[in-house]
């Protein structure tokens, strides 16, 4: 099918409307071996209270000489507002009866087709789709969240994100099942139906759209559409004819059709309606930029200018001719562009050659049907030669032996390909580099192995065929001591300065101290510095200078600052209390440093310095890998002031970290002023499990079954504080019974595994095993300790109860 507008001819794949006027060419597509005649029937309609004349019906034989080599012709009358193809059987009166059916009622068939139209739409976005999942997945399985995700979002599907949680191999069949739903509401097609009425044409339907035949259900998301409009149609049922809807899914010049019901070439026979594109000026696509103030360099490899809001953009051949638009002050370019759904926006189809500087933009334009189209508009940046500075306070920051980090200054980065350094003698080495700012390249120049010298910065941007040079000098820098800083008390200090990395010792009043740690911070090295004794003697405020002495033997002077000193306490006692409605724990804590997570934390702390715990102090109470922590503060009630320099500090663990929380347990003050302190020991938070029955034999040669909840939270259990023959439990271990050695005076051991290193006791009332009662299957009781598969073997039920 053709549709011819003036002097232009397209085909109908690139056709959203028609106008009066328009001369359509239609070719009946019938195999040589078609056995069935079919009557080719092209109606307009002019509303649904305006019944067409009889001279807007054009019939042809699709099995004529005629049809089959040349085609048909028929021009849109003018006043038309809908064009419907109907494909019926060949019996006599088949056109009259059909004619008088639709001038007789026309608004059935005017609803009919508003319907179909707005279901093909949708369709078409659903194919797409599908399509590019099953592409990629074949293809490139290791983009095929990325490029889903991209099409789902210009095409207006709903994409199941649980799907990517899959393996890459049952990804692509999860993203394409249950497309019931899939189709976003874009069209706004008002008589979608979120439920189907019964009947048997709608159950008829649902099983055809379920089955394989019918595709496996990627016919869902339209049953609500296409029921509506078989019922509609229904209503025309005669003893000869019976009317089914088909859905137009045009491939360029070919209009392929897809029914929803089987067609019956009975009485009554079965009629195919067909609705073409409307009747009306063309509505043209409402696309636009995904980010309006987003800029995007020009020559760049792969670009993309994301674009959404009109998804038949990209799921139909309607828009056509693309093309970027650039006016330049060299004059205007056109680049062809294509809609790519699985990129998510418009892609040119060959590389934009080098713009003027400056800031540009670029225009989408082409065709939108039979109508010029201008789209969204993109910011454009070309590469630009020789713009590169370094910022002035890194113009000696590079030091061999270690990296640092320097900024260097341009008019944009957005072209930015790659970054290379080169020093004397070695070969150009990639670097990683980011971009802070619009302008500004942050990058780390490794020279760890590099000699004093010119360092070559290369900067690689796209379109351009050479990098841009910078040199800079790379120094065997002396040390060059700014400050020493500490607090007095404190056995860290820090010194600052450059080409710290030669220090090796700094003395004062008989104090050494000896490097730890450098780092770099801004445009000066920082020397993390240990002491070998107690600095408290040292006055606040009092000005000092301390001798540094370098590796090489040399020794400098430097100024030393003292501040005040950090916060100090002492922990005076800790406990743990339990909940008053919780029941007892069998288990017997070995160590006054396990700390129950279900129980409540109390410790008393004395303020050492200053002399009295100040209000405004905090005490903070994390674990030693500061994996959770929380502050405790007197406003809040979770430190309570004893007296003028003592506190106590509550922590409830579980509710505070949660049942995940396990391991060394710390605390420390912090002054007002975000000072902390130094760390002191709480001891080690364990988790127990919920112990709840022990039943044993009579015999004690035999072992004893142990049940609870989280076994696994135990390491091992035995029958004698030295674990001889211990049950050893595994880290995956789901069961909630254990097989134990028998218990010596009614009391196991057991080693947890949050603390292995330390021994409890697990105090259970023994309970007979009764009679016709089998111990459960459980971990046997290793011999010497077992490999972990033998660890996780389940014993069978003993042949006979024990009496």
């Amino acid at each position: 099918m053709h549709v011819k507008r003036g002097d232009l001819t397209l085909p109908i794949g690139q056709v959203p409307n028609l106008l009066p006027g328009d001369r359509i060419w239609i070719h009946p597509d019938f195999p040589e071996s078609q056995s069935e005649r079919y009557v080719l029937i092209v109606a307009f309609l002019r509303g649904a209270t305006n019944p067409p004349p009889a001279d807007w019906f054009t019939r042809v034989d699709t099995w004529s000489k005629h049809a089959r080599e040349e085609g048909v012709f028929v021009t849109v009358p003018k006043e038309a507002q809908q064009a419907v193809v109907f494909l019926a059987p060949a019996t006599g009166g088949d056109f009259s009866t059909l004619r008088n059916a639709v001038r007789g009622r026309p608004g059935v068939f005017v609803r009919a087709t508003q319907d179909l139209q707005a279901a093909s739409l949708d369709r078409m976005r659903l194919d797409a789709y599908l399509a590019e999942v099953k592409v990629t997945s074949q293809t490139d399985p290791k983009s095929l969240k990325d490029r889903a995700q991209k099409s789902a979002s210009v095409l207006g599907i709903r994409l199941e994100q649980q799907c990517f949680d899959k393996p890459t191999d049952q990804q692509a069949p999860c993203l394409t099942q249950h497309t019931e739903g899939m189709v976003l509401d874009e069209a706004n097609v008002s008589n979608r139906v979120s439920q189907l009425t019964s009947g048997s044409s709608a159950d008829l339907m649902n099983q055809l759209s379920y089955s394989a035949l019918g595709g496996a259900g990627v016919y869902s998301p339209y049953i609500g559409a296409i029921v509506d409009t078989a019922r509609i149609l229904a209503s025309l049922h005669t003893a000869h004819f019976q009317y089914i809807p088909a859905l137009a899914l045009p491939t360029e010049d070919t209009l392929n059709l897809r029914l929803s019901v089987p067609p019956s070439f009975r009485d009554p026979k079965s009629v195919v309606v067909v609705a073409l594109p409307p009747v009306a000026p063309s509505k043209l696509p409402p696309l636009h930029p995904v980010n309006t103030a987003e800029q995007f360099c020009a020559q760049k490899t792969g670009l993309v200018l994301p674009a959404e809001g009109a998804p038949m953009v990209y799921a139909s051949p309607e828009a056509h001719d693309l093309k970027l638009h650039i006016d330049a002050k060299t004059g205007p370019m056109d680049v062809p562009l294509k809609a790519d759904a699985a990129e998510g926006g418009l892609v040119p189809l060959h590389s934009i050659p080098l713009l003027p500087p400056g800031e540009l933009s670029g225009v989408v334009q082409g065709k939108w049907g039979f109508d010029d189209w201008i789209g969204p508009k993109f910011h454009l940046v070309s590469a630009e030669a020789g713009k590169w500075t370094v910022s002035p306070g890194d113009q000696s920051a590079l030091v061999v032996g270690r990296e640092d980090t320097i900024h260097i200054n341009g008019q944009n980065t957005l072209c930015v390909e790659n970054v290379e350094a080169q020093s004397t003698g070695a070969s150009p080495v990639k670097i990683q580099w980011k971009s802070p700012k619009p302008d500004t390249l942050e990058m780390g120049v490794p020279l760890k192995d590099a000699a004093p010298g010119p360092v070559a910065i290369n900067i690689q941007q796209y379109g351009l065929g050479k990098p841009d040079k910078i040199t800079l000098m790379a120094y065997s820098e002396a040390a060059s001591l700014d400050r020493l800083k500490l607090s007095a008390g404190d056995d860290d200090a820090a010194l600052t300065g450059n080409r710290l990395d030669e220090v090796a010792k700094v003395s004062l009043n008989g104090i050494d101290w000896t490097p730890v740690g450098l780092k770099r911070v801004q445009d000066q090295d920082q020397l993390q510095m240990k002491a070998d004794r107690a600095t408290d003697h040292l006055e606040p405020g009092k000005h000092y200078s301390a001798k540094v002495e370098l590796r090489d033997g040399r020794e400098l002077k430097v100024p030393v600052s003292v501040d005040p000193p950090r916060p100090e306490v002492t922990l005076l006692s800790k406990g743990t209390q339990d909940e008053a409605s919780a029941d007892p724990s069998p288990v017997h804590l070995g160590s006054p440093n396990d700390l129950p997570v279900d129980g409540r934390l109390v410790f008393f702390l004395k303020s050492k310095t200053p002399a009295n715990f100040p209000r405004n102090e905090k005490v903070e109470v994390a674990a030693a890998d500061n994996s959770f922590h929380t502050t405790l503060s007197v406003s809040d009630g979770t430190l309570m002031l004893e007296d003028a320099n003592t506190a106590l500090g509550v922590v409830e663990p579980f509710s505070k970290f949660g049942s995940s929380a396990f391991g060394p347990l710390q605390a420390r003050a912090v002054s007002a002023d975000g000072v902390a302190g130094e760390w002191l020991s709480l001891g080690t938070l364990v988790r127990l499990p919920g112990f709840k029955e022990l039943h044993c034999p009579h015999s004690v040669s035999r072992p004893c079954t142990l049940t609870g909840t989280n076994l696994f939270l135990a390491d091992s259990i035995a029958a004698s504080p030295d674990f001889d023959n211990a049950v050893n439990v595994p880290a995956d271990f789901t069961g909630t019974q254990l097989i134990v050695p028998h218990p010596a005076g009614g009391v196991l051991y057991l080693k947890l595994r949050d603390d292995p290193d330390t021994v409890q006791t697990l105090a259970l009332t023994v309970m007979p095993i009764t009679p016709g009662t089998s111990a459960p299957a459980a971990i046997k009781t290793p011999a010497p300790a077992q490999p972990a598969e033998q660890q996780n073997a389940q014993t069978p039920p003993p042949s006979k109860t024990e009496p």
